[in-house]
């Protein structure tokens, strides 16, 4: 049996290493062993160590057939860096705000495959994308995608199952989106519209920085991934961003030096956090326009409770693991960086893994029409 390590153990981390665990033999590795300890039922072994450290992580990963990174988007990309300098192919799900293709030379030296950026909106998104560009002559690209939970607390109205540090940087990184075939650059949080989906009702989109690898690699004219939030968001949001709440520049305070995003994430985190047992969904809407055709794909998701797993848990997690079963089966083996629109390019790949995800009841539900 192949084995494979999970580098990360938060929720999506360990949906990701109880997955792969019906096929692989697993081992997930963390700091927090509370967190490791959630795993174990799974058959899941445990390391607790530091992930920050070069030398913890090409130690751990020495012996494993695959790799997967689902450690926080801040150390996501020095991290993906140690994995490739081991030769390992890797999954990686950790959206770091590098380019990942600056990896991309060392990654085809190792001779590694690297699947990046594989979660639902960049990721399966991506897929979608790339599956159909490949077969048409596509004018267009729109995403909307949110992760929400089901009963409105206030104030937020919002919980995160990943790093609060990286669910900001979705609210101070300028969005970039195609537009007439250029690159248009505009505020987080801008261009605000209300979006209706069935079952859930109106919520409100904006800009946000999702395009990611679509920009360099889809040659379509318009394109463009925003975010979906309960109506009203977006202004306190605003607020909080342009007071410096957001702000990465050191301030000084009673003669210690802090940044606010740090203080911001650390009042945030309770308040984001999941509670046990608290359900939440996921929406995602693809439409890709070409040829005087509409393709559209609609995604809802909700909380598991016969497994207890979060929505955007699921989603995330069971994407990132689909890609890792298509590397251990040599249905995908492009050397190099890959984002998830490569693929989708592939015919068999894109089946594969609109199947993987149906079989976990994350279905993507496919309609075509004609453009006006």
């Amino acid at each position: 049996m192949k084995k494979v390590v999970v580098l990360g153990a938060g929720l999506v981390g360990s949906t990701i290493a109880a997955d792969l665990s019906k096929n692989f033999e697993v081992t997930s590795a963390d700091i927090n062993e509370d967190a490791l300890r959630k795993v174990k039922p799974h058959g899941v072994k445990t390391i607790t160590a530091d992930l920050s450290s070069e030398a913890a992580i090409k130690k751990i990963i020495n012996g494993f057939d695959f790799v997967v990174s689902a450690v926080p988007g801040f150390m996501g990309f020095n991290t993906l860096k140690y994995i490739i300098e081991c030769g390992k192919n890797v999954v990686d799900i950790a959206f770091f705000p590098e380019d990942c293709f600056e990896l991309d030379e060392l990654a085809k030296k190792m001779n590694v495959t690297a699947i990046v950026d594989c979660g639902v909106a960049p990721g399966m998104s991506n897929v979608i994308c790339g599956y159909h560009n490949k077969r048409m002559k596509a004018e267009s690209f729109k995403c909307l995608v949110g992760g929400l939970p089901f009963e409105r607390e206030w104030p937020y109205e919002y919980k995160a199952v990943f790093s609060p540090i990286d669910v900001i940087e979705e609210y101070v990184r300028p969005a970039r989106f195609i537009q007439n075939g250029k690159m248009i650059v505009k505020p987080a949080l801008s261009d605000p519209e209300h979006e209706f989906f069935e079952g859930i009702g109106t919520l409100d989109s904006w800009n946000s920085d999702g395009l990611r690898s679509l920009a360099k690699t889809m040659n379509i004219p318009n394109m463009i991934e925003k975010t979906l939030r309960y109506p009203g968001t977006i202004e306190f949001l605003k607020v909080l961003r342009e007071t410096g709440f957001f702000s990465s520049e050191e301030i000084e305070i009673k003669g210690v030096k802090i940044r606010p995003i740090d203080v911001t994430a650390k009042l945030l985190f309770p308040k984001w956090k999941m509670k046990e047992g608290q359900e939440d969904f996921t929406a995602l809407r693809v439409e890709i326009t070409g040829e005087g055709k509409i393709h559209r794909y609609d995604m809802f998701d909700k909380y598991d409770r016969l497994t207890k797993t979060n929505s955007m848990a699921r989603t995330t997690g069971y994407t990132c693991a689909g890609a890792l079963n298509l590397l251990a089966a040599g249905l995908f083996t492009r050397k190099g960086i890959n984002p998830p629109e490569y693929v989708g390019e592939d015919e068999e790949c894109f089946n594969y893994m609109m199947n993987y995800l149906k079989e976990r009841d994350v279905i993507y539900k496919y309609s075509v029409k004609d453009a006006e």
